[in-house]
């Protein structure tokens, strides 16, 4: 039921749903990836996610948001995406050069 309280407290859905984010964690590897959907309380942080999220954390080297490098005290929002990183395994530089050589 929607409305509010004698002492003027929201009763609808969309407040009980603004005390809670939901957020994706993502893990990926050359050639799968796992991500898990999780419903956290407002104001989690990506190291919250990263500790609910059950997925493999051997060779995690960091996290992102949405591709962009987050630290972990940073405060999730409804909707955003946590990736797990691994540590790269070859300079990306590298990695072009042994490409272009003939």
């Amino acid at each position: 039921m929607n409305g509010t309280r004698p002492d003027g407290e929201a009763t609808d859905a969309a407040a009980v749903d603004a005390a809670v984010v939901g957020v994706e964690v993502v893990r990926a590897w050359p050639r799968r990836h796992e991500a898990v959907r999780l419903r956290l309380p407002a104001g989690a942080t990506v190291a919250d996610a990263v500790r609910a999220c059950g997925l493999p954390l051997d060779g995690v080297a960091g996290q992102a948001v949405f591709g962009e490098l987050a630290a972990a005290t940073r405060t999730l929002r409804d909707g955003d995406r946590v990736e797990l990183l691994e540590a790269l395994r070859i300079d990306p530089k590298d990695a072009r050069r042994r490409r272009a050589r003939p």
